[in-house]
């Protein structure tokens, strides 16, 4: 599976803790974040995290074209709902997108667990078969 790591300046540490805790989990997986939240994430784990850059220098954008293509499997997208951000439109499109191409998208540690134990279970097989059937791809 794509998993992608995002999450606002207040939330990181947050993020970080949660990788942790779930590092088994994930690392079996194709990891992407945004810039410094990958770097903070490498640097407490044993995680390879392709990075892109950071949310507002376009981060997001790279993260939602994987989405608008069906590539990407599962977001866990820490946000900050009591602080403005500046990149607050990509924010919404990131959202957007990946509700058309019905990508799972965590928005905070309570919906994130739940949707990493599942990953655990298997219960992403369902996106196995996108990809399977995805237009283009012979079968």
């Amino acid at each position: 599976m794509n998993i992608s790591f995002i999450a606002h300046d207040r939330k990181k540490e947050e993020m970080v803790n949660f990788v942790i805790a779930y590092e088994s989990v994930f690392e079996d997986h194709n990891l992407y974040s945004t810039g410094t939240t990958g770097t903070r994430i490498m640097e407490q784990t044993k995680l390879s995290i392709h990075r892109f850059a950071s949310g507002p220098l376009g981060g997001d954008q790279q993260i939602g074209a994987l989405v608008a293509d069906n590539e990407m499997d599962l977001i866990i997208f820490l946000r900050d709902p009591l602080m403005a951000q500046p990149h607050e439109p990509d924010i919404n499109a990131l959202l957007r997108l990946c509700d058309v191409q019905g990508i799972p998208l965590a928005t905070n540690v309570a919906t994130a667990e739940i949707l990493v134990k599942a990953l655990d279970r298997g219960d992403f097989a369902w996106r196995e078969l996108v990809h399977k059937y995805k237009p283009g791809v012979d079968s």
